[in-house]
């Protein structure tokens, strides 16, 4: 069985995003994309605290100049589309409030006929803890444990209540509800983040960065899955970053999913064969305009099924 396919919508500053958005959110749903996905970036530093991901000297790339708000971009997707799956790839926790977004996912939910997943970080930047944190960097994992149980409890029956360290809920109701089960899927980088996964979470949401690789960490994550216990199966969605360069990348320093094409539907295959259910291919950094983006995505789309992906 194939994978699903989905795609990243257009946040970056070359869109237009009231009008590509829901253009190109319409488009990859003709085409065959199954899901839409958004992710979160607040600021661009000035000079930065960090390098990107945290690493030394690292540069941010130009594209995170201006990233649309990501439930704002979901909510416009949601609109035009009928069928794709709208997810979160992934929202930074500790910069929300807990009730607030359990409220915000919630309602999206609801509006769009049940089609929301929740992909939840606890994020890597400084600068943007400082802009718009609710707790300090060194407790975002308690921030995202307590938004995983606000989110629970808001959803859940009525009446909603909870205790927490940032959030106190007396017995309310609190609505809209979500149409069904609302999954959460976490990235879970380290030892700890793989245990609350198997633990609290319904996916796993990784970054292509190497077929090998991925094999060895979802095999891991499997193994840990079945020494806690976990029965039901973890869900999956693969985040590949794409660099389309036009033509081929030629040379031994070609990244995954760098290159034609060609190139990046091989790394799809390559990836997908590890046994991933579903994989979101972000292909808006690289393109001029929506334009661009649409017929890219049409492109890999059509690739990547002639390849069997």
């Amino acid at each position: 069985m194939a994978v699903r396919l989905g795609l990243s919508l257009p946040q970056m500053r070359q869109y237009a995003i009231g009008r590509d958005v829901p253009d190109v959110a319409r488009a990859a749903e003709e085409t065959g994309y199954q899901s839409l996905w958004v992710f979160e970036r607040v600021l661009f530093p000035e000079p930065a605290t960090q390098g990107l991901y945290g690493i030394p000297g690292l540069p941010w790339p130009d594209q995170y100049r201006s990233v649309a708000d990501p439930l704002v971009t979901l909510a416009l997707a949601a609109g035009a589309t009928r069928r794709a799956r709208l997810g979160t790839s992934v929202l930074v926790a500790p910069l929300h409030v807990p009730f607030q977004l359990a409220r915000q996912l919630a309602s999206l939910d609801a509006a769009s006929g049940g089609r929301v997943v929740a992909g939840l970080g606890t994020g890597w930047s400084l600068d943007e803890y400082a802009a718009a944190a609710v707790a300090p960097f060194e407790r975002r994992g308690k921030v995202l444990d307590e938004l995983i149980d606000v989110c629970r409890a808001v959803w859940g029956p009525d009446p909603v209540t909870y205790e927490g360290e940032l959030t106190t809920i007396a017995p309310s109701e609190v609505g809209p509800k979500p149409k069904g089960p609302l999954p959460i899927l976490l990235p879970a980088n380290s030892p700890r983040a793989l245990r609350r996964l198997v633990d609290r979470a319904d996916g796993w949401m990784p970054v292509g960065t190497g077929a090998e690789r991925l094999a060895k960490q979802w095999k891991r994550l499997r193994e840990l899955a079945a020494e806690r216990g976990r029965e039901e199966p973890v869900q999956s969605v693969l985040r590949v970053n794409t660099e389309h360069t036009g033509a081929p990348y030629e040379g031994p320093d070609r990244r995954p999913f760098q290159g034609s094409v060609a190139q990046i539907v091989e790394d799809l295959a390559a990836h997908a064969a590890v046994g991933v259910a579903e994989v979101l291919i972000d292909l808006q950094g690289r393109a001029r305009d929506a334009e661009e983006l649409k017929d890219l995505a049409a492109e890999v789309y059509t690739t990547a099924r002639a390849a069997g992906v």
